[in-house]
């Protein structure tokens, strides 16, 4: 009787496990990745792909619409998507949205490629090769056609109904752009080297994905579809997880199978950590903080002892520091500009007529048009923020630092040390000392000579409450 209750206790039991696996619950993480993707975008999508996992979610939804981006920051944000440990589904979303360039390789390294109806993808040509030099076009009959069939002059050797065909010569890897160097080749090989392995991995069309690199082709989503490019089309994130329910996906190490009849949708929006590093990492940003860094501490160290210009300079320049770390810099635009700072600075200190300032200003453009090593409008510093801090820069270095200067070179005329030279009357003598009145004020005086009251002396120095000083003449 013992034994079976015991086992209607465990039939129980393991009908209720059964039943609750079988109306699990999907966690689903969404995350938004808008914009150009640079160094706070990978940071945010692979923390939140790194937290996705431990807070168990069985299914990460990026959001993407995007021009491209930074190489580097691409293939930090790729590098996560291989090897996480929650399927990843990348949804081009909403409609009109687009993954372009950087974009195209992320959908295709993704478990998921998903897209919104009126999407596109592609263009995917690194941008530094985006518009090579084509060479001069030669004269109709110069260009050699892909097939000729050239007809001789009948004679006596060859017959006029025969024909003699040229046929084009396979294209080489110098064809695939006219006129490149080797690097822009190099750079191209590898661009498609690498989203062919991409495409290779997730099984999608790797023909067109060359097109995509070589060519700059684009497609829309429903073409995209058709070539095996992306998987699905949805119109909204309930849309596609219907779609994907019960599909396969192959991990690194294991196959999973979605289940997302029903699911917990969260969304997790860029954290404070990830807007401070968007906010830093802005070209534009990073280029002021160095400036005012640079200014800070050229102040502090002009006029020791003030201490805000130097703390706020020494924070300014280690935030700068954080963003070039991250960013595509020019270390020869970046040593321009700072060359030109010195310039301006030093033609406060050593007067040239200009010579030196007008130097400083054009090496201090020249350097800030050169500091961002890439082609990628989003990563570009504004020509009018340029040419404003550089005014703005000569005109601090020529009034501010040439005003400090000439304070410097002033006679003091406070503190004790400004007393020296100056004459004063014997007023009274208490109990042997000689007192004097001096700016309004009784001073004890010291003296090699004799004094009396009436008799005028003059300051040599000043120490304390004690004026030393030496007889001018007697009371008359």
């Amino acid at each position: 009787m013992k034994l079976s209750y015991l086992y209607q206790i465990a039939f129980f039991i393991c009908a209720t496990l059964i039943a609750c696996s079988a109306n699990a619950t999907t966690r689903v993480w969404v995350l938004d990745v808008n914009g150009a993707i640079g160094p706070a975008v990978a940071d945010y999508m692979i923390r939140g792909i790194e937290e996705a996992d431990q807070a168990g979610a069985d299914l990460v939804v990026i959001r993407m619409d995007t021009p491209g981006g930074l190489d580097k920051s691409m293939r930090d944000m790729i590098k996560a998507i291989l090897n996480s440990p929650v399927p990843i589904a990348t949804y081009v979303f909403p409609e009109g949205a687009r993954a372009a360039s950087a974009g195209t390789y992320i959908l295709y390294a993704s478990h998921i490629a998903a897209m919104s109806p009126a999407t596109n993808l592609g263009a995917a040509t690194p941008v530094q090769i985006g518009a090579p030099s084509f060479p001069t076009p030669q004269p109709p009959e110069q260009q050699p056609p892909a097939q000729t069939l050239e007809k001789q002059t009948p004679d006596a050797d060859q017959p006029s109904d025969q024909a003699q065909v040229t046929e084009e010569k396979p294209k080489t890897d110098d064809d695939i752009i006219p006129g490149s160097t080797a690097t822009e080749r190099k750079v191209l090989n590898d661009a498609v080297a690498y989203i062919k392995g991409l495409a290779e991995m997730r099984g999608r069309n790797a023909e067109w994905a060359t097109k995509a690199v070589v060519d700059a082709a684009s497609l829309p989503s429903t073409q995209a579809l058709e070539k095996n490019v992306i998987d699905v089309i949805a119109i909204d994130i309930d849309d596609l997880l219907q779609q994907v329910n019960g599909r396969e996906v192959e991990l690194k190490d294991k196959t999973v199978t979605l289940n997302t009849d029903q699911v917990d949708i969260s969304y997790h929006q860029p954290d404070w950590h990830s807007k401070f590093l968007a906010v830093i990492t802005d070209p534009n940003v990073a280029y002021i903080l160095i400036l005012i860094g640079m200014y800070g501490l050229i102040f502090e160290f002009s006029n020791p002892g003030l201490g805000v210009p130097g703390i706020v300079g020494a924070i300014c320049v280690l935030l700068a520091l954080y963003a070039f770390q991250v960013l595509p810099i020019s270390y020869t635009g970046l040593g321009l500009m700072l060359l030109g700072v010195l310039l301006m600075v030093a033609e406060a200190f050593v007067p040239s007529f200009g010579v030196l300032g007008l130097g400083g200003v054009v090496a201090f453009i020249f350097g800030s048009i050169m500091l961002m090593d890439t082609d990628i409008p989003a990563y570009q510093i504004a020509m009018p923020v340029i040419v404003a801090l550089a005014v703005a820069s000569a005109a601090i270095v020529f009034l501010v630092i040439g005003m400090l200067l000439r304070t410097r070179r002033r006679a003091v005329v406070s503190g004790l040390s400004s007393l020296q030279g100056l004459s004063a009357p014997i007023e009274a003598i208490h109990n042997g000392q000689a007192m004097a009145r001096l700016e309004g004020e009784l001073w004890q005086v010291e003296s090699d000579s004799a004094l009396s009251v009436g008799d005028e002396v003059k300051v040599k120095t000043a120490e304390g409450v004690v004026l030393h000083v030496e007889k001018l003449r007697g009371e008359s």
